[in-house]
Parts: C-alpha cells; sequence; structure tokens
C-alpha cells in the first residue's frame, strides 16, 4: 500500500497545476476516461447512474473534482473492501446502498444494488398517503 500512495503522490506532484480532468488524462487509463465521459453523457440524458466499485468511484471521482455537482445523479451501489473506497466515498459525501466487502467485480455489485433501488422506487410510487389509507393523523 505504501509503494501505491508513494506512486500517486509523485503522479499527482508531477502533474500539479492540471484541472482535474487534465490529471485524469495523465494518469488515468482509456477505461477511466470511458467511465467518466459514459456518466456525464448519462446526466446530459437525465439517466441516473449506479457507480460499481473503487476503480469506477476513482474515475468518477475526477468529475467531482472538476464540479461536485456532476455526481449529483449518481448512486454507489456497493463499499468493496479496497481499503480506500471507503474514504473515498466520504470524500465525494456518497453513502453505498450496500456494504458486502464485495471483490466480486464484473458489476455485481450494481447489479444488486439495482435490485434494491427499484424496489425502493415501487414502495414510494405506491405507498398510499394517511387520506388515502383512511389513516388518523390525530
Amino acid at each position: 500500500m505504501k509503494r501505491k500512495i508513494a506512486a500517486i503522490e509523485k503522479g499527482l506532484a508531477r502533474h500539479k497545476g492540471l484541472p482535474a480532468m487534465g490529471v485524469l488524462a495523465a494518469l488515468g487509463g482509456r477505461e477511466q476516461a470511458a467511465i467518466c465521459g459514459a456518466v456525464l453523457a448519462a446526466r446530459s440524458a437525465r439517466i441516473p447512474v449506479i457507480l460499481d466499485g473503487f476503480i469506477c468511484t476513482a474515475a468518477a471521482s475526477a468529475l467531482y473534482a472538476a464540479d461536485p455537482t456532476l455526481l449529483d445523479h449518481c448512486l454507489v451501489g456497493h463499499c468493496s473492501a479496497e481499503p480506500g473506497h471507503r474514504k473515498l466515498l466520504a470524500a465525494l459525501n456518497k453513502r453505498a446502498v450496500l456494504e458486502f466487502d464485495m471483490r466480486l467485480g464484473e458489476g455485481s455489485g450494481a447489479a444488486l444494488a439495482l435490485g434494491i433501488v427499484r424496489a425502493a422506487l415501487e414502495c414510494h410510487n405506491g405507498m398510499a398517503t394517511f387520506g388515502e389509507a383512511g389513516v388518523s393523523e390525530a
């Protein structure tokens, strides 16, 4: 872990002063840039996004650094077992739908969280008001 931290700190120092997207271009991979592009396209189309896992969340953090509102349409499917994921979520002011310490990958956290999000929406949209249900508020 110390080696990873040192490598990241060295890379950030080397590209200090670049905007968030410039740092992503210098240090991130194409897949991370693609994630950012997909998140931005979804925001533009008013489509909610479920971020899945540490790498996906790390990629999206570049958008947050550019403008925190760019992740307003995003949920986090799960908090992975990666040591830095919980800290990253705190920095992004995000809470995970699930906290199972998974490391499975393949979008498994988002797939599980989606069922819960859909169920929550069904409950919300199908819930009767007190008046509709004949419940006294006294």
